[in-house]
């Protein structure tokens, strides 16, 4: 992310431009709890118009409520605290949570990243009351020496499965810093394509769900821009862009499909049969994966085009918002809906 203007986290925006992305973390001398972050970031998008007022609406309900519930569609728990970036048009910040203590750092230059561990070390900017006593009544702190979050809270060994964190965490801040003062939203689409660094998952049973980049211009007139790709495996999906305004919907191409009463979340036992919950574009998109590794031919001419696609894209918002082009506000609400046509023509 970098601070004022871009920042890349799961898809969740605000019309007001504020931005949140959420990572999990596993922290010592706490029960585990089940991952709360989509519904607090969806909360804080909701009820906050700025970075700073997502911060207090989240740490508000974590102090109120806690963390809970589950995070998959199995009945065996996989449970985590929370981190989140918070950005924007003007400030972001960083709030990394252990139960309904929590910690937060605004960033004030440079980049910042989080990936599935504790990142704030002795430069909080603000906490809750609790933090500090609570660490020295577990005797993790003495109460007299320098207080490091991430020192204090972290686990000396983690889980293994979350072992590669700390690569990707390195990984991510090397490949932000290398681009620092030249970071455009094709930069960060490559970041977030980054196989090697684990950035981009596609492997021991995990792989990433989707991806998003977002503009989010200091200049109040400028519309902010979000490129999702509504479809998992950013290396090989298109990041197509989304602008909030007269018109904005959710096309049907990327609409899950609703089981009702019937949906295994809602009957009882919980979670015993499982369902297709993938929507049409999703669907399309795995079948043309499937040709990209299988047909050398086909995948190929699938993959340019999805490169074209992008470029359109880019081009497009390039455009927008070097006032090149002024296209009506009534069109701007159906930029992402006819690129979702496009793709989906494009798969068929």
């Amino acid at each position: 992310m970098r601070c004022r203007k871009w920042c890349l986290y799961r898809h969740a925006r605000t019309l007001l431009g504020a931005a949140s992305r959420d990572k999990k973390i596993f922290l010592k001398g706490l029960c585990w709890v089940m991952g709360t972050a989509p519904p607090l970031y969806r909360l804080a998008l909701e009820r906050g118009s700025s970075a700073r007022e997502a911060l207090h609406v989240i740490t508000g309900l974590l102090e109120r409520y806690g963390q809970g519930g589950s995070c998959r569609e199995d009945p065996t728990p996989f449970c985590y605290h929370n981190t989140f970036l918070l950005a924007d048009r003007t400030e972001a910040w960083v709030l990394e949570t252990a139960g309904r203590l929590w910690a937060a750092q605004r960033i004030q230059e440079g980049v910042h990243n989080i990936s599935n561990q504790l990142s704030i070390g002795s430069d909080i900017s603000a906490e809750h009351p609790e933090l500090r006593p609570h660490a020295r009544a577990q005797g993790w702190w003495d109460g007299q020496g320098t207080f490091d979050f991430a020192q204090v809270f972290s686990l000396s060994q983690q889980p293994v499965r979350m072992e590669a964190a700390k690569a990707r965490f390195r990984a991510g801040r090397e490949l932000l810093q290398q681009q620092q003062g030249g970071i455009t939203a094709e930069v960060m689409m490559g970041i977030l394509r980054d196989k090697e660094s684990g950035i981009c998952m596609d492997s021991g049973g995990f792989r990433t769900t989707a991806s998003m980049v977002s503009v989010l211009p200091r200049d109040p007139t400028q519309p902010c821009v979000h490129f999702l790709t509504a479809t998992p495996d950013p290396s090989r999906s298109v990041f197509k862009p989304f602008i909030f305004g007269v018109g904005a919907a959710q096309p049907p191409q990327v609409l899950s499909p609703t089981f009702g009463a019937q949906d295994p979340v809602r009957t009882l036992p919980r979670f015993q049969t499982q369902v297709d919950r993938r929507h049409p574009l999703y669907r399309g998109h795995q079948v043309a994966l499937g040709l990209m590794e299988s047909e050398q031919a086909q995948g190929q001419q699938l993959r340019q085009k999805q490169r074209d696609l992008e470029q359109e894209g880019l081009a497009a918002v390039r455009g927008l918002l070097t006032r090149e082009c002024a296209p009506p506000t009534q069109e701007l609400g159906g930029l992402f809906q006819a690129f979702v046509e496009k793709e989906s023509q494009a798969y068929a």
